[in-house]
């Protein structure tokens, strides 16, 4: 009998080492996803690097006349549009580490400001960049202004970090209480991922630079590298303006939750998974343009509805109220 408890206490204490070391590796995987997204946005930059030092290279000094080589804008098309593609998978790994440490219960106050980092990197720091460098930073006239943008680009993630961050602890009782309905389903402002996004989708959709397309005609009008460049800056600043609102952008965290047939989620998801891989170009641009114009459409939606309501009202009493002959 004293044999028999000393190797039940020796397995009981073995098997107490294997789950804390199983515990310590559970909270590595998130880390380990969020240093791969650290990583996607590292090599964005220096693509959108490359891609300038390819650019460089493009006018090749020939007598009193400059001619463009077309291997060097085909090598500085190539990297802008890699730039673009690791951002979009840098989403998919910080989509990835957050789904991970809840599933797993690894959430952790150093995993939260691990991937604020991050998100600053890959989210605020690439996109700015590779928006400068493949856009409006090739236009001479442009080059201040673009600059500045991409600047407020980034400063303006970095207090939507700075926000999400303060709204994911624990409430402070000078701050007004949260609801946990609306945090659970919503996010106060455009996720900083989702501006990162909707700019590598339009790059890897033309990933020739702004500066080198062609113009055209279009009703009327000749469009050409400053009027794309110029669209692009406007709607940089756009999206930094709209991750620093109010404005309630769905979290999709309740997709499949409570769903009688994950069948049809499952078969959902390929679909949309084999409609990325044959037609990425312009199935990540419908989705990033979507979910970016949600916000703005379901806050202008909530602004017309009650008016209307409101109007149909004030008309329904209208109607009912009895005229001077009938009181008479």
């Amino acid at each position: 009998m004293p044999g028999r408890t000393l190797n039940g206490a020796l397995d009981e204490a073995q098997a107490r080492r294997l789950r804390q070391r199983f515990r310590k590796g559970v909270f590595v995987i998130p880390s380990l996803l969020t240093t791969a997204n650290i990583f996607c946005g590292f090599y964005s930059v220096m693509e959108s690097l490359a891609g300038i030092k390819a650019l460089a290279l493009v006018q090749m000094s020939g007598g009193l006349e400059f001619v463009i080589d077309p291997g060097f804008l085909r090598a500085a098309t190539e990297h802008f549009d890699r730039a673009a593609i690791v951002i979009g998978f840098a989403a998919l790994f910080d989509l990835l580490d957050g789904r991970v440490a809840r599933m797993t219960n690894a959430t952790s106050e150093f995993g939260l400001e691990l991937d604020s980092i991050a998100d600053v990197i890959s989210f605020g720091i690439a996109p700015a960049v590779l928006a400068f460098a493949w856009g409006y930073g090739q236009i001479p006239e442009l080059h201040n202004v673009g600059w500045a943008a991409s600047f407020l680009f980034v400063i303006c993630g970095a207090l939507r970090l700075a926000r999400f961050n303060v709204q994911a602890r624990r409430p402070h009782p000078n701050l007004p209480p949260k609801n946990p309905k609306v945090d659970k389903k919503a996010f106060v402002g455009m996720p900083i991922p989702v501006g990162a996004t909707m700019i590598a989708s339009i790059t890897h959709f033309s990933p020739t630079p702004l500066g080198y397309i062609r113009e055209a005609h279009l009703w009327s009008l000749w469009i050409g590298p400053g009027t794309y460049s110029t669209a692009l800056l406007i709607l940089v600043i756009c999206l930094a303006f709209l991750m620093i609102s109010t404005l309630r952008y769905s979290s999709l965290k309740n997709i499949g939750v409570g769903n009688r047939n994950p069948r049809i989620l499952i078969i959902g998801l390929a679909l949309v998974v084999i409609l990325i891989w044959f037609y990425s170009q312009w199935v990540l641009l419908i989705i990033s343009t979507v979910y970016v114009s949600h916000g703005v459409l379901v806050k202008l939606w909530s602004l017309v509805k009650p008016r209307r309501a409101e109007d149909g009202h004030a008309q329904i009493e209208h109607d009912t109220k009895p005229s001077p002959e009938v009181r008479s």
